[in-house]
């Protein structure tokens, strides 16, 4: 039924003076609870991060319309998936960098590096009025924004073996607001010349740039985050003149003790960190191809197979589907994972998954408060099954390894995942404008073949969770 939590065996009480994992852990010997303000700390952090990655999503059908780069209408959306790559290389080239950094240096001065990048590179990304100059920004971007291998690992550091699931629940549900939140902004705030034209003008500077607003207000919440790192607490031990025996000893006591069964091992013969990262990849894929192709199809005219909707009706929907996810982060995930564990709430979560997004075409035969209230329930639905699934994979990887190979392991799913987020807008991109091309195909004709191959990934990314493809962890019971 359900999956026991790993076993946590008796560690020596022993601490170093003055290092920062060693405050940590006798922080959480002395303090059972959950800690919420070191949870609060890594939302707002992963919220900052993510908030940029697909807040262009809204304003990316439009942007390339006005920066004049695509031939025909129906070109558009090729373009549009190169553009929402760019940032995903850019992290495909470093995150395994920054992981092997945090391991090195600490958490923390990548985390706050990475806020630093948010807040330079995305407002410049504001400004662009040349194609290349747009993919640049995101480029670079993708590149210096190196949080999401550390954050993982700190949010397991922070918690007691009893809380890891909800410290990287909480990861992933920040992580899926910002995805969600990010393109309500972009929706609500590009373009305000047109969406709101009694408060802005033609010679105004959002009149000039009307895509800087969104991306300086994210900018503006990553100062404020920025500010509150500085009393974001170190987690990574750092021991001098200790041999390595007692820093063994020493290393994340609360922890499950990885080091006994993976001891010093290499990490790309490490099965079950290798298979969780494959799994956790499939799913990503998934994730992001669905979440260029909803914003795509949602703004697309009625005679290509879409909805017709603007940047605003899609920035609103995508808003709501972030309301419902938090509330089933809150309220719903933590039993479920409780009764069910990791990996099977990743099985029903994917299953799931595939009658859902096989309905997403059909909806274009509804309209008024029937298509609103199924596109909702599909929206939200399938952010909280997305969640489901990312936690559980994450969960797997960090359970794989010690602390002291964490950041790394995180950086190679990070690395990994990056490879195959950037191949998702490409990918979906192109199939979009595919599909907008063959309207009335006998087989699958239009939006009805893009829903179908994300439906064929999804059902990879199912068989992928079963023996031999997946392995749990030795010291991770599955009933």
């Amino acid at each position: 039924m359900g999956e026991e939590a790993p076993p946590t065996p008796p560690a020596t009480s022993l601490y170093v003076d003055g290092c920062p994992g060693c405050a940590i852990e006798r922080k959480k010997e002395i303090n059972k609870g959950i800690p919420y303000k070191e949870l609060l700390f890594v939302a707002a952090t992963t919220i900052a991060s993510a908030l940029p990655i697909s807040s262009l999503f809204p304003f990316l059908y439009y942007m390339i319309e006005d920066l004049h780069v695509a031939k025909t209408e129906q070109d558009i959306g090729l373009y549009a998936g190169f553009l929402g790559a760019s940032y995903f290389v850019g992290r495909f080239l470093a995150s395994l960098f920054w992981g092997v950094v945090a391991d090195r240096i600490g958490r923390k001065p990548v985390i706050v590096f990475s806020i630093f990048s948010v807040v330079i590179f995305n407002t410049l990304f504001g400004v662009s009025m040349k194609y290349w100059m747009a993919i640049t920004t995101r480029l670079v971007l993708g590149a210096l924004n190196g949080m999401l291998a550390p954050i993982k690992a700190y949010s397991i550091e922070i918690c007691r073996p009893e809380h890891h699931a909800l410290g990287l629940s909480v990861v992933s549900t920040a992580w899926g607001i910002g995805l969600i939140v990010g393109p309500s902004i972009g929706g609500y705030l590009a373009r305000p010349v047109q969406q709101y034209p009694g408060m802005f003008s033609d010679k105004s500077i959002f009149g000039r740039f009307p895509y800087l607003l969104p991306c300086l207000c994210i900018s503006l919440f990553a100062v404020v985050v920025l500010v509150s790192c500085i009393w974001l607490p170190e987690t990574l031990h750092k021991h001098k003149n200790i041999g390595n025996n007692e820093i063994e000893m020493l290393s994340d006591p609360g922890t499950p003790r990885t080091e006994d069964i993976h001891g010093g091992k290499n990490l790309y013969k490490n099965w079950p960190l290798m298979s969780s990262i494959i799994a956790y990849c499939i799913f990503t894929l998934h994730d992001t191809a669905y979440s260029e192709i909803l914003s795509l199809w949602t703004i697309s005219d009625r005679k290509y197979g879409g909805l017709s909707f603007s940047s605003k009706e899609v920035g609103q929907l995508l808003a709501v589907a972030g309301a419902g996810l938090i509330v089933y982060q809150l309220f719903i995930y933590r039993p479920i994972h409780k009764f069910l564990g990791c990996v099977n709430s990743c099985r029903a979560s994917c299953a799931l998954s595939i009658p859902l997004i096989a309905s997403f075409p059909f909806m274009t035969h509804l309209s008024g408060y029937r298509l609103g209230l199924a596109l909702y329930f599909a929206a939200i639905a399938k952010a909280a099954l997305g969640m489901t699934i990312l936690t559980g994979t994450s969960l797997l990887q960090n359970y794989a390894v010690p602390q002291s190979q964490r950041g790394a392991a995180n950086g190679i799913a990070a690395t990994a995942m990056s490879f195959f987020k950037a191949i998702g807008p490409a990918g979906a991109g192109a199939l979009f404008s595919w599909a907008q091309k063959r309207q009335h195909a006998a087989f699958f004709p239009g939006d009805q073949m893009v829903f179908f191959v994300l439906n064929i990934v999804q059902c990879i990314g199912l068989v992928v969770t079963f023996k031999p493809f997946l392995a749990v962890p030795e010291h991770y019971d599955l009933k």
